[in-house]
């Protein structure tokens, strides 16, 4: 075993929001190799940044001399986790469901080390989906309180909407996978966002009836900024780490851009670097904090899209705020022709710069938008081919978001 407890890493790094039963969890941290477990819902064919904190965790886990399990949820996924939505979540069929699997399994293999068992990936739908219902509920329904359940945060938001009994069975269904995962692999911890606390609880406390062994729950703070706003929230949406629907350059920009107040949190929870420097970097002030957001920006792009990426990403900031020659890493759109695209306002809603012409002229009404590093003043003025450099032409949506337009 590794020398330092894994929960004395989690804690000092800022995962921990809660546990149960903590003495004995520490000490079976520190005297076993553990099992534990996360559940990943495919919702979408990528995990975005919301999970990365659970990812990066079971990582930390890992090293320690842990073993994970990854649970992909092809069962759960036909139902949708209630938690932290206001309303009925689509419903995906199972063709979509077992595509979002795949995807995301090849994504968490940069993160975890799969091979000679030391990581595992299962998937609820092979004991789910062939459950016989009465038998469920005789044997994992009788130890869930409806009194209790309704006490739980994720059903008291939903009471006002209508939570549906299809969403109600959520909670058993967590449980219950918690239970197969510890009859088949010997799993005892569960882990996830501090937003799944009932559900996890729920799990621990039914392996804890039905096996009269210990089961832990733990949960970690959610990736908030320090005035309590989601951070991964972007214009053009969540921010995701397929680079397909966030780029490298995007991703890379996000957390170059972050609050100086949050530099120090997200170095730690989103990067492996020793927390002596953390701290050093985390302590820099005025100017000087932009050298922590660079290496906070490198490092987490390192981690979900190569060293490559992070650092053509990097190579591509400094050449756009150099004002040097610029690199392929900067988010980039080709054109045919300039027919129907010779608007400024045009190329921005090709390029995803805004979502509509009225708002492309709300943008340039309020002095935002910049045509080779030139604010665009007229709401219909055109390009021609000479504004098209050796580079392209670069638009630019206030001080951060850069795009080039090639002709073909």
């Amino acid at each position: 075993m590794a020398d330092k407890n894994a929960l004395d890493v989690l804690r000092e790094r800022g995962f921990i929001a809660q546990t149960v039963y903590e003495d004995d969890l520490y000490k079976m941290l520190q005297n076993e190799k553990v099992t534990f477990y996360v559940g990943f819902d495919p919702t979408a064919d990528s995990l975005h940044i919301g999970h990365y904190i659970p990812i990066m965790a079971m990582a930390h886990m890992q090293k320690a001399g842990h073993r994970p399990i990854a649970l992909m949820g092809g069962g759960t996924g036909m139902i949708g986790d209630p938690s932290g939505k206001s309303e009925l979540r689509k419903m995906l069929t199972r063709e979509e469901i077992d595509h979002n699997v795949e995807c995301i399994k090849a994504q968490m293999s940069r993160f975890l080390d799969f091979s000679d068992g030391k990581a595992i990936i299962a998937n609820n739908a092979d004991w789910l989906l062939n459950l016989n219902y009465v038998d469920f509920l005789r044997e994992v329904g009788v130890h869930f309180s409806v009194n209790r359940m309704l006490t739980a945060e994720c059903y008291k938001q939903r009471m006002e909407k209508g939570l549906t009994f299809l969403e109600f069975n959520y909670m058993l269904m967590q449980g219950y996978d918690f239970l197969e995962l510890f009859r088949r692999y010997g799993c005892r911890v569960e882990l996830g966002g501090d937003d799944q606390w009932s559900n996890i609880l729920a799990g621990a406390d039914l392996i804890r009836r039905k096996e009269r062994q210990d089961a832990f729950a733990v949960t970690f703070k959610l990736l908030l900024t320090h005035d309590g706003r989601k951070m991964g929230k972007t214009e053009a949406g969540a921010l995701w780490l397929d680079p397909k629907k966030t780029s490298p350059y995007d991703f890379y920009q996000y957390w170059r851009n972050v609050d100086d107040q949050d530099v120090e949190k997200c170095l730690a929870l989103l990067t492996f670097l020793p927390m002596d420097e953390v701290r050093r970097l985390g302590a820099l002030q005025g100017s000087e904090i932009n050298e922590a957001k660079k290496v906070l920006a490198y490092e987490v792009t390192k981690l979900v899209h190569g060293q490559d990426e992070a650092e053509a990403a990097a190579k591509a900031a400094d050449a756009l705020f150099g004002g040097n020659a610029l690199d392929g890493a900067v988010p980039t759109t080709e054109i045919e022709t300039l027919e129907g695209n010779r608007r400024v306002i045009d190329l921005m809603v090709k390029a995803g710069l805004c979502k509509s012409l009225g708002e492309g002229r709300r943008l340039i009404a309020g002095g935002g938008v910049y045509l080779n590093d030139k604010k665009v003043e007229n709401p219909d003025q055109e390009v021609s081919e000479d504004d098209f450099g050796a580079e392209g032409l670069m638009l630019r949506k206030g001080k951060k978001a850069h795009h080039r337009i090639l002709m073909k």
